[in-house]
């Protein structure tokens, strides 16, 4: 479990704004000319009883979600407006290739699209593993057969990364996880609500559906999907908690290898790490219970029913690549009852979306050619320098913290790796073997290499040139391991950031996703990391209390924070994103002080430029999501909902009263001792 921090959801399937006026530039190319949707803003809403519908009431009530869509909005849009862009580089790619690059990335496309080929195969795709499963004679030849198919591009049993050992970040590690659920996370199992108890109903339908879709009967495919259910909520009892993850401390755990054999006796662990082709005397653990779990299931209970869970996971990971009705199957309860989507997403979007995970190095250079100008890299590098700069004097200036403790908070802020738009060493795919009529075995063989690279780091220095994120991905992350913040060339355009828009505009928008970011560094799992991206402690006793009391009041706030008839949202599974985007939004509005617009009272629009700035990030977080989606990002989504990501950070910020003449009596108003300040 890598802890990587990103700005939002960690995969958006897909109105664009109101007023988004363009025109021809001398070049041909469009030229953005109005850079804020007037027309979506609902100004019988007062600023200070909800500032999220004061900007965007129009356009939430007019907005409706596209049936194959969870959810709309700005990422929805720009991650849609990206797919286009995708499209029509691999329809040419599929048509006409120039290179290697083009041909691989074409055919796979291609062979995606073809759901005519893929539907005459039905699961045939998958009826050797399946065989292979049903050969098993033993809960050791299980635990065997298990390690061996991650080299074929499967995974049973066990989850696990090859990546820095978080006390030693230049080194890489093995580092185990839990597994073996195939809900959300363990709070779907226990949870007694009606909601939780539908959502385990038609989980059993699903596994069951699976069953009968190879041949098995009815009444019997019941049967074994209520065993696995059960299984599984016996699996979900070893887990930690969403909140519990969260906790570097608790999930290092390092062993040498003959230790953890010795505490778990019914693993052989030199023989399992021999099989996954990992080379190591020591371990990382998150959840050590897990694996001791795992052992006592795999003895008390039956082999068939082990046999059928794993056979279940075959099917469900493999549906999306098989005939129509496994498609459909995953999606009814994957899209439809944990996400609210009406319909599936075209087929086009779908394999654009596959083609970039699976292949996206190769995608991602054809997509910056035509779309990454070097002017936008060279004015993000300039906010991210200057976004920088505040926060030191910010750091500088913090009454909480001891001189001591400041010194290492800017030894790690100057430390910073800044890394925008893509990678400058592209992967190679060389051993990916693609064929235009065979979509299963395609993903199979990028699956293969995935893991013989990263197997392949195992005893190397880590290389922190590495980017975790494709060049069109509409998101940005912080990695405390590498203490970097990166942008991927896909969010660094509008309504995130435009060459041509005013600063209010930028700095509201991508300056605050710069300043959150940053931030990341510093909230209460980043804190943890040292300059060099080691899991160490570097505060004094004294500071690292005032930071929790500051990061309790935070907690305290947007536990009040409700969606879906009170259903509230969890303030310590979203502490650090909510500390991002407290913090993030007061250094990007220190920042933007700095610009001549910042300084001046010229208005555009009609609005100020300090309100324009507070206009921008609020457009930037309009997002509507379906009742489904929002149940499940309440219980599994360390990001709290749109409207609190909006209204919770600027209701701590004076700057912002002071702008939209916020008042006490207002919803939106907090005492000045209630408001949170951290950095």
């Amino acid at each position: 479990m890598k802890l990587i921090k990103s700005l939002s959801m960690a995969a958006l399937p897909a109105l664009m704004f109101a007023a988004c006026s363009q025109n021809k530039s001398s070049s041909g190319e469009n030229k953005r000319t109005v850079f804020f949707d007037k027309a979506g803003m609902d100004t019988t809403v007062s600023p200070g009883e909800n500032f999220f519908q004061y900007a965007n009431g129009a356009w939430y009530k007019n907005t409706e979600i596209p049936a194959s869509e969870s959810g709309w909005g700005s990422f929805y849009v720009l991650y849609d407006e990206n797919l286009k862009d995708l499209k029509k580089i691999l329809e040419e790619a599929s048509k006409d290739s120039k290179g290697a690059n083009e041909q691989k990335v074409g055919d796979f496309y291609v062979s995606g699209m073809d759901t005519a080929a893929i539907d005459k195969r039905g699961y045939e795709p998958v009826k050797p593993l399946l065989a292979r499963i049903d050969a098993v004679k033993s809960p050791k030849e299980l635990v065997n057969f298990a390690a061996g198919s991650f080299k074929e591009g499967e995974s049973f049993l066990f989850s696990f990364f090859v990546g820095p050992d978080d006390r030693i970040s230049t080194k890489n590690a093995v580092n185990f996880q839990q597994s073996g659920l195939g809900l959300p996370n363990r709070d779907y199992y226990f949870n007694t609500d009606p909601e939780n108890q539908k959502i385990r109903r038609e989980y059993v339908k699903y596994i069951a559906k699976l069953f009968t879709l190879t041949g098995t009967d009815s009444v019997v495919a019941k049967k074994n999907a209520d065993a696995i259910l059960k299984l599984e909520t016996e699996i979900a009892k070893s887990h930690f908690t969403p909140v519990e993850l969260r906790d570097p401390v608790k999930n290092y755990n390092k062993f040498a290898v003959a230790e953890f054999q010795k505490q778990n006796p019914d693993f052989d662990m030199k023989d399992l790490l021999s099989r996954l082709s990992l080379k190591t005397d020591t371990i990382l653990v998150g959840q050590p219970g897990y694996y001791k779990a795992l052992a006592g299931l795999l003895k008390s209970q039956p082999l068939d029913l082990w046999k059928n869970k794993l056979k279940f996971e075959a099917l469900s990971s493999s549906a999306s690549a098989l005939s129509t009705p496994f498609r459909k199957a995953r999606f009814d309860f994957y899209g439809k009852v944990l996400n609210g989507q009406q319909k599936e997403q075209d087929r086009w979007k779908q394999m654009v979306s596959k083609t970039d995970q699976g292949l996206g190095d190769l995608l991602g250079q054809l997509y910056v050619e035509r779309h990454f100008p070097a002017d936008a890299k060279e004015r993000m590098l300039k906010l991210v320098d200057n976004l920088q700069k505040v926060y030191q004097s910010r750091i500088e200036k913090l009454d909480w913290m001891s001189p001591e403790t400041k010194k290492k908070a800017l030894e790690k802020l100057n430390a910073f790796t800044k890394k925008i738009g893509y990678t400058d060493k592209w992967k190679s795919y060389d051993d990916v073997e693609i064929s235009r009529s065979k979509y299963y075995e395609n993903l199979q063989s990028i699956a293969k290499h995935d893991y013989k690279e990263m197997t392949g780091k195992l005893g190397k220095p880590v290389d922190k040139t590495e980017w975790f994120m494709t060049p069109p991905t509409v998101n940005a992350y912080y990695n405390p391991a590498f203490n970097e913040i990166v942008f991927p060339a896909g969010i660094l355009r509008f309504p995130f950031f435009d060459n041509n828009a005013d600063d209010a505009i930028n700095y509201g928008a991508i300056g605050a996703v710069i300043g959150h970011e940053m931030t990341h560094g510093f909230d209460d799992q980043g804190r943890q990391y040292d300059k060099d991206g080691n899991l160490k402690d570097w505060w004094t006793k004294q500071d690292a209390e005032k930071f929790t009391k500051k990061a309790d009041g935070v907690v305290k706030q947007y536990n009040n924070y409700t969606v879906l008839n009170n259903l509230h949202v969890n303030g310590q599974l979203t502490l650090g994103e909510n500390l991002a985007d407290i913090g993030g939004t007061a250094i990007a509005y220190d920042a933007f002080k700095l610009t001549d617009q910042g300084k001046s009272d010229g208005k555009i629009d009609g609005f100020t430029p300090d309100q324009r700035f507070f206009l921008a990030y609020a457009q930037v977080w309009r997002i509507k999501s379906r009742d489904e989606l929002l149940r499940t990002r309440i219980s599994t989504d360390p990001h709290s909902p749109e409207m609190f990501r909006v209204n919770g950070p600027l209701s701590n910020m004076p700057q912002f009263y002071k702008a939209f003449n916020v008042k006490p009596g207002d919803k939106m108003y907090r005492a000045e001792n209630e408001r949170v300040k951290v950095w």
